[in-house]
């Protein structure tokens, strides 16, 4: 998946090169690389910690404990949405899908469905901080505030969303009991990546709320380097070149004139134009481009984290965690299944949200 994207944003590159070779010596300046140093750090602190182990040993045993098909659903979902707050919502999924997939071999389980569910609670738990995913890690840069301060504004956005996700789990799932076999096997917990990705979980974001960025992640990359360069080797360094580029070519489109007056023309400062703008461009080109292109129309950068969040939800361009989940279930009945639940999640959280925003 890293892949398709890398190989359009470079092709998109190549493009505006071609229109106007002359800003080639200012794409480095249209990168934030606070957000990009933000990004790589806790790509490294979560693999390190999803290479300990830890995590699926401790989920194993927690949903060994569930007595309800519904009660197992409840504690996925919010099991996801909690990971995806602090540890981004690609890494919850990385988690809690292959835990999910892996019960199949000792209860009986509607597998597809439940995935789509923890593709719908990745993007409603991630909303809430500024490290649960890429948009918000991008809109927390550029807003200068505390990390606290930026949650508290994303909380009743947060609140919305996890009440229809959980009303929908309520009715979508069954009461029935499991039957659960023993002696699953878990994954051996390696101590020392799991002790030190704790401890550097916390000064890293101190760090980095503090606008030291830079400089946290070069700590990190000399920590992991003396103490286990697997880690360092196992990261997704893919993604944040994606990244990179996502910030130059999207920057460089909003630049182009045919470009800036069609979307001027929207009328951006009038706020309910902006959320739903930040919607369908999420549906079109993915939440995170929908983030960077708004940002250089307006300063309102909540408006725009609120849209674009919602706009996760939907069609499953919406979010990249979308193509993740549906990718790990390997089945083509899930893409089916998610918009049978994820367009109607949109409408209504969408719809609620906005009565909220403008009508409240």
């Amino acid at each position: 998946m890293t892949i398709i994207f890398f190989r359009a944003l470079f092709i998109l590159l190549l493009a505006l090169t071609m229109l106007a070779p002359g800003k080639l010596g200012t794409y480095a300046s249209l990168v934030d690389w606070p957000t990009i140093a933000t990004l790589a750090g806790l790509l490294v602190l979560t693999k390190s910690l999803e290479a300990s182990g830890y995590l699926t040993h401790l989920g194993v045993h927690l949903i060994a404990l569930m007595p309800t098909e519904r009660a197992l659903a409840f504690f996925l979902v919010l099991a996801t949405a909690a990971l995806s707050m602090f540890l981004t919502n690609d890494v919850a999924l990385f988690v809690v899908v292959p835990l999910t997939l892996g019960l199949r071999a000792t209860m009986a389980l509607p597998t597809t469905r439940l995935i789509v569910f923890e593709a719908l609670a990745a993007n409603a738990g991630s909303a809430l901080t500024p490290i649960g995913n890429p948009q918000n890690l991008f809109l927390w840069q550029i807003s200068q505030i505390s990390f606290g301060s930026y949650c508290l504004s994303m909380l009743p956005l947060l609140a919305i969303v996890m009440a229809v996700l959980l009303l929908m789990t309520s009715v979508t799932f069954a009461g029935r009991k499991l039957s659960v076999e023993p002696g699953a096997e878990t994954t051996p917990v390696v101590s020392k990546l799991r002790t030190l990705s704790l401890l550097l979980y916390l000064p890293f974001l101190v760090l980095t709320d503090l606008h030291f960025a830079v400089v946290a992640l070069l700590l990190v990359l000399m920590i992991f380097f003396f103490v286990d360069r697997n880690v360092l080797a196992r990261t997704d360094w893919g993604l944040i070149l994606v990244f990179i580029l996502m910030f130059v070519d999207l920057r460089l489109l909003a630049q182009q004139p045919l470009i800036r007056t069609a979307i001027e023309s929207i009328g951006l400062a009038h706020s309910p134009r902006l959320y739903i703008a930040g919607i369908i461009a999420s549906q079109l080109i993915s939440n995170v481009p929908a983030a960077i292109l708004l940002a250089e129309y307006t300063k309102d950068w909540r408006l725009i984290a609120y849209a674009v969040n919602v706009g996760g939800f939907g069609f499953v361009l919406g979010s990249l965690a979308n193509l993740i989940a549906l990718r790990m279930a390997r089945k083509r009945s899930a893409w089916v299944l998610f918009h049978a639940y994820s367009l109607p999640f949109l409408l209504l959280s969408g719809s609620l949200v906005y009565v909220y925003l403008f009508m409240g």
